[in-house]
């Protein structure tokens, strides 16, 4: 599942090529409803791990990648490196730019809401964005995790915070040597209030180019099971937590 950081960057990239564009093509076959040729791009954003595309007739593309989504720009006639039929949005706008989503498994049009905001309503602070509220957040556990909710279980929940994922997960409990497996309910506010802190400092970190970097010299347990804990040099282990199977990376010896 990508996380926050890497669909602030998708937005980035697509941004300059789109907003303030005028949409000469637009094709989903597999979405309710569409947007007419004429339509003015007035926004690209993220929102936690959702890609938002606003126009200017009132409608808001909402695109959640999961595990196998991502976005592609192109010139126009440039050959694409993904099969057209794993394509589920095709935007072309006046100046030669394509931008095309494939494989996301969560696409659809809305319509904005009356205050004129754009994305899903049910989600937490985006702790990609420069001041979210942390103390919102940090509260926001008690409301959506029961208090036998595994912590990292609770991380991914987006309507938390939003923006983590199985990587910031894994380091942000590692940086503060909390289990994985700590209920919910073992967690005061102040512990609350530092993990998503913590997840807001990484996030934020890592919004540029280049390496995704937790520690110096890159990830301090993520993908290296088997591998010292930086910390202490005990072997790092890999779990999985929730229903949808998601791998934990995290020391024993720090993190008990």
């Amino acid at each position: 599942m990508p996380e926050g950081d890497t669909i602030w960057r998708a937005a980035g990239r697509l941004r300059p090529a789109l907003v303030e564009r005028t949409v000469v093509r637009f094709e989903a076959p597999r979405l309710i409803g569409t947007v007419a040729a004429g339509t003015r791009i007035e926004s690209v954003e993220a929102k936690g791990k959702y890609l938002l595309i606003g126009f200017d007739d009132g409608q808001v593309l909402e695109t959640h990648m999961m595990m196998t989504g991502s976005w592609h720009l192109y010139r126009s006639g440039e050959r694409w490196q993904r099969s057209r039929a794993s394509a589920r949005v095709v935007i072309e706008a006046d100046n030669d730019w394509v931008a095309v989503c494939f494989s996301a498994p969560r696409v659809r049009l809305v319509r904005r809401t009356s205050r004129g905001g754009a994305g899903p309503t049910h989600l937490g602070p985006d702790l990609t964005s420069p001041d979210p509220d942390l103390d919102a957040a940090a509260a926001r556990f008690a409301e959506f995790a029961r208090s036998d909710t595994p912590t990292a279980v609770a991380l991914l929940d987006q309507r938390i915070c939003c923006g983590v994922g199985n990587v910031y997960k894994s380091e942000v409990l590692h940086a503060l040597a909390i289990s994985p497996d700590r209920p919910v309910g073992a967690l005061d506010l102040d512990d609350r209030r530092r993990i998503v802190e913590t997840a807001h400092r990484l996030l934020r970190a890592n919004l540029g180019a280049g390496p995704r970097t937790t520690v110096p010299g890159g990830l301090a347990v993520y993908g290296k099971a088997g591998a010292p804990c930086p910390r202490c040099g005990a072997p790092i282990r890999r779990s999985v937590h929730g229903e949808q199977v998601r791998s934990t990376y995290w020391c024993p010896n720090c993190q008990s």
